[in-house]
């Protein structure tokens, strides 16, 4: 735990450093709206492993989870109680509840007794006992396992995984912003929020989390459902996630959730961010040989490549990366274990390198170059000033320069 807080620690300096010195803002100006359908895409389609797979392992459960989410958000979505669209906005509570209760019921019916262990651990509501043995209350607090260890191995290995969160909460942060009917992130905003999240996994390594802060591409693709994306809904889901953290055996009652439940959510959560990765093709022109090789060889070895990743180390008990230095096999191997990051690489560098003096309206530059300053769209003042009157303490963030 202490290796991992110092290692936390540690990286978390270089998210800080990209997001508020502007670095990453400057390397936003080589992304075009082509190379971010591969990255975008496959934040969402590179996570398919947990959504249907995990729903397999019980589907009594997942099965109609899915059925049913889909049918309250979708097909009984103008079902509206004085005038508001309550099986829109509500669909996925109502149906978590629904599940859950049923699946509760069959777990006290005695439906998995003699079932394989497995089956129990996917299907029961009680097999963690995670409500009987969590504490009433704990409140947690810097440094609670004791003064973190620094390796410079171990803190390599956390880099990789921080730049790889990055490359994904960049997919992410473009793929809310169009969820919500928002402008596209400037550059600076972009950059800001790397910073912040910089700071998340500075403070996940002070209180010992064990893992790093990241967008939730979970809650990206419920924006998509509910068609909320209203920063008091985060603020005040925020108040109750730190509840929940305090009173732990309330949180243990909500973990207690069988993890099939949010499998079958993934699956339309994962699926609606894909599909907003596709929609930037709109911007471009499909009808070049150029955008089709690109998108179509960035999109098959962002999934292809990780893919190898992980099976040459489910067989071998080690990346393909296998050299003396473990910091750089850990490198390596966690950047290409990553689908939005291989896109990434992949598609920025043909995107770049490949006939680009003369395509950038095939590239989407046009539509793309008014949002890369803040004062580009007269709605970035709605969407993207910070909260609360920071603006007020940070003045010169809304003054930054395209890159």
């Amino acid at each position: 735990m202490r290796a991992v807080q110092g290692a936390l620690i540690v990286a978390s300096s270089l998210q800080i450093i990209l997001g508020y010195s502007q670095l990453w803002a400057i390397c936003s100006r080589f992304f075009s709206p082509l190379g971010m359908v591969p990255v975008i895409s496959l934040v969402g389609f590179g996570l398919l492993d947990r959504g249907f797979p995990v729903v397999g392992r019980c589907v009594e459960i997942g099965i109609p989870m899915l059925i049913l989410f889909v049918v309250f958000s979708q097909y009984l979505k103008h079902f509206q109680v004085r005038k508001l669209p309550m099986l829109e906005r509500f669909a996925l509570v109502l149906s978590v509840t629904v599940i859950w209760a049923y699946a509760h019921l069959l777990t006290a019916s005695g439906a998995y007794k003699h079932r394989p262990a497995k089956t129990q651990m996917n299907c029961r509501t009680d097999k963690a006992n995670l409500i009987s043995t969590a504490p009433w209350i704990k409140i947690p607090y810097p440094l609670q396992w004791g003064a973190p260890s620094f390796d410079p191995g171990h803190a390599f290995g956390m880099m990789a995984a921080v730049l790889v969160s990055l490359i994904e909460s960049t997919g992410a942060f473009k793929a809310a912003a169009r969820l919500a009917s928002a402008t596209p992130p400037p550059a600076h905003v972009l950059s800001r929020g790397i910073g912040w999240q910089g700071i998340g996994i500075l403070l996940s390594g002070l209180f010992g989390t064990l893992s790093g802060s990241a967008v939730s591409i979970e809650n990206v693709g419920l924006i998509g459902s509910t068609h909320v994306g209203s920063r008091r809904v985060i603020q005040i889901s925020a108040g109750f996630m730190i509840f929940f953290s305090i009173l732990g055996k309330f949180g243990a009652l909500f973990a207690s959730i069988p993890f099939t439940i949010f499998a079958a959510m993934y699956c339309v959560f994962f699926g609606l961010v894909g599909s907003v990765g596709l929609s930037f093709l709109q911007f471009t022109n499909m009808n070049s040989m150029r955008n089709l090789f690109i998108v179509g060889v960035s999109m098959f070895l962002g999934l292809s490549i990780p893919n190898y990743f992980r099976e040459y180390s489910a067989s071998a008990l080690h990346g393909p990366s296998h050299t003396r230095a473990g910091w750089f096999n850990d490198f390596l191997n966690t950047i290409f274990s990553s689908s939005p990051a291989v896109a990434l690489i992949i598609s920025v560098l043909l995107d770049n390198t490949l006939e680009y003096k003369d395509s950038a309206k095939d590239r989407g530059m046009p539509w793309w170059v008014k949002f890369r300053t803040f004062k580009g769209d007269s709605r970035n003042e709605e969407f993207y000033t910070l909260p609360f009157n920071l603006n007020r303490f940070f003045p010169s963030i809304l003054s930054v320069v395209e890159p």
